[in-house]
C-alpha cells in the first residue's frame, strides 16, 4: 500500500490530499492560521484523521508547496504552487492545458503542455484586484456572503461598470453605485466583472488553449464563472473535484512520483 500526500499552505487557507495507490483518499481544507507551520500541522491531521492515519508516520513521502511551503515541518521536499497546480489539473483533467488559478491573494495563469508540465505562466501577486481577497472586501460593502453574491449576481439585467485597478477605489465606486440607485444584482454583476476582465489581461500574456480550467476557492463562484466563460469566449471545463484542492492534489501526484 502506498500512501503520500500533499500540503499547500496558501494566504487564507491550508489544504492537505492524501493518496493511496494512486487514488484520493482523502483531503482537508481550513482556514490558515496565524503560523504557516500550525496551519500546516493542523490541515495534514484533519486529512489524516479521515483517512484512519494517526498521523504523517504512515505517509511514504510528502511534498509541501504554497506561499507557506518552506514552513511546513513534515514535508519531505517543497516545490513550487505553479508546477503542483500544473500536475493537479493534469491528473484530474489530461485535456486541460489553461488554468487560471484565483487564489486568496493571487491570481495566475498556467500553459500546460500535453503532459501536463507547465511551458508558460504569468502571475498577479502586487495588487488584491481580481483575487478572493477583493471579492471578500466587495461582499463586506453589500453585506453579503461569498455565496450570496454569486447567486444574486445571476439576476442582474444590466451589470454595473467599475472601473477602478484598486481594491480600495472599488469599494468606494460600488458605495457610489449603490448610493445612486444602482440594483444590487447589477452591482454583484459589476464586481465580477471587473475580476474577469482582470483575469483576461492576465490570459492574453499567456494565451488561451482549450481546454481551460479555473482553480482555486474562486472556481466555486458560480456568477463569477459565467461572466468570465463569456469574456473569454470559452467553455470553462469543471474540474471533477473541490478546485480549491488543486495544488495540494498536485503536490501529492508528485509526492507519488518520488515514492515510486
Amino acid at each position: 500500500m502506498s500512501l503520500v500526500a500533499g500540503c499547500d499552505v496558501g494566504s487564507t487557507t491550508g489544504k492537505a490530499v492524501i493518496l493511496k495507490d494512486g487514488e484520493i483518499c482523502s483531503y482537508a481544507i481550513i482556514q490558515c492560521t496565524p503560523s504557516p507551520v500550525k496551519t500546516a500541522q493542523l490541515v495534514m491531521a484533519e486529512a489524516a484523521r479521515k483517512a484512519g492515519l494517526s498521523g504523517t508516520e504512515q505517509l511514504a513521502y510528502i511534498i509541501g508547496t504554497g506561499y507557506g511551503r518552506m514552513k511546513i515541518p513534515f514535508a519531505n521536499e517543497n516545490v513550487s504552487e505553479i508546477t503542483c497546480h500544473g500536475a493537479g489539473a493534469h491528473w484530474l483533467c489530461p485535456s486541460v492545458r489553461t488554468i487560471i488559478d484565483i487564489g486568496g491573494q493571487d491570481c495566475k495563469v498556467i500553459s500546460l503542455n500535453n503532459e501536463g508540465r507547465v511551458i508558460d505562466f504569468v502571475m498577479n501577486d502586487k495588487c488584491a484586484a481580481g483575487t478572493g481577497r477583493f471579492l471578500e472586501a466587495m461582499t463586506r460593502v453589500l453585506s453579503l456572503s461569498l455565496e450570496e453574491l454569486s447567486n444574486i449576481s445571476l439576476e442582474a439585467t444590466s451589470p454595473a461598470n467599475i472601473t477602478s485597478q484598486c481594491s480600495v477605489f472599488s469599494e468606494s465606486e460600488v458605495i457610489t453605485l449603490l448610493n445612486e440607485g444602482r440594483e444590487v444584482p447589477d452591482v454583484a454583476a459589476g464586481i465580477h466583472l471587473a475580476v474577469a476582465n482582470r483575469l483576461l489581461a492576465l490570459v492574453k500574456k499567456v494565451g488561451q488553449q482549450p481546454d481551460l480550467a479555473v482553480a482555486g476557492g474562486c472556481a466555486k463562484n458560480t456568477g463569477l464563472i459565467k461572466i468570465l466563460a463569456e469574456k473569454l469566449n470559452m467553455p470553462i471545463v469543471a474540474l471533477p473535484r473541490d478546485p480549491q484542492i488543486i495544488g495540494a492534489l498536485g503536490a501529492a501526484v508528485l509526492a507519488g512520483q518520488k515514492a515510486g
